[in-house]
């Protein structure tokens, strides 16, 4: 084994990291190289800032976990974690890495039902990761709630989720496409539907196009067959006065709405994104 003096320091890593990440078009490299190397090696930032010198133990598994980011894989997928709101989730491929603007509609859904010790009935179409369904649970401790999703990986990955959040014993997870196995009322609907246009895959994030799952990011040709189905189920899904809270594309807004008000349901809020776009359809049935 080499003395430390003979190993890289930690400084030499990062510059070398930062090289590779940033000819591989990784945006903030010097920052990505760094959550890297605190995964990689337990150096938290402060410290490899405090001593660029230091060495660490795996040097091999940091430049092996440097390869696979300047490979664009997902660094959700390499840490295994992705923060939502003020939960941490479990992530994996064949699910779709949870994203901040996800958390409008958890933002719309506290909006309209404020009191939090509501016994709400959820479902959760399409739950992936579980960050809607468990972070749901969480800020209402005396909901519960049923997952579905139609791919094992899927439902396992919110098992886990709900695990860790403390709020299994609360939340059923099945296996369903759409709404198809589900023969109850609920008074919350949420969902995170795919609402990408096939047209749209090439010009994704590589992060996204070539590891993130296709049949959660694409919806046919315009975006929105998912909706369509969703919008024609939620009026023998809701109990009366229940509310739906759908995260839609940019752009969506107008359809999507109209899908809903075909059903008979009442679309009371567009809500945008911190980004200025509209991010969730609400409506009430």
């Amino acid at each position: 084994m080499p003395k430390p003096s003979e190993r890289p320091t930690v400084e030499a890593l990062l510059t070398e990291a930062t090289r590779q990440l940033a000819a591989a078009g990784v945006e903030e490299p010097r920052r990505e190289a760094r959550l890297l190397m605190a995964h990689a090696s337990g150096l938290s930032i402060g410290r490899q800032i405090a001593d660029p010198g230091a060495h660490i133990a795996d040097v091999g598994g940091f430049r092996a976990i440097v390869e696979r980011r300047t490979a664009r894989e997902p660094f959700a997928y390499i840490t295994g974690l992705r923060g939502f709101r003020d939960l941490e989730f479990e992530v994996g491929k064949g699910v779709l890495v949870p994203r901040p603007e996800t958390e409008t509609l958890i933002e719309a859904v506290l909006a309209h039902r404020p009191d939090r010790a509501t016994p709400l009935r959820i479902l959760d179409l399409g739950s992936g990761s579980g960050c809607i369904i468990v972070t749901l649970l969480h800020l209402y401790p005396d909901a519960t709630g049923v997952a579905v999703d139609l791919f094992a990986a899927a439902r396992e990955c919110t098992r886990r989720n709900a695990e860790r959040a403390g709020v299994a014993d609360r939340l059923e997870v099945i296996e369903s496409d759409w709404a198809t196995a589900i023969d109850e009322r609920f008074d919350l609907v949420a969902s995170n539907p795919p609402y990408i246009r096939q047209d749209e895959m090439p010009d994704l994030a590589p992060e996204v196009r070539l590891f993130e799952p296709e049949t959660a990011l694409v919806a046919g040709r315009d975006g929105l067959d998912a909706y369509r189905i969703i919008a024609s189920d939620l009026p023998g899904l809701l109990n009366k006065g229940g509310l739906a809270a759908v995260e839609i594309g940019a752009g969506q807004g107008d359809m999507v709405s109209e899908f809903m008000s075909d059903v008979g349901l009442a679309v009371i809020e567009r809500r945008r994104d911190l980004a200025g776009i509209e991010r969730c359809v609400v409506a009430s049935g």
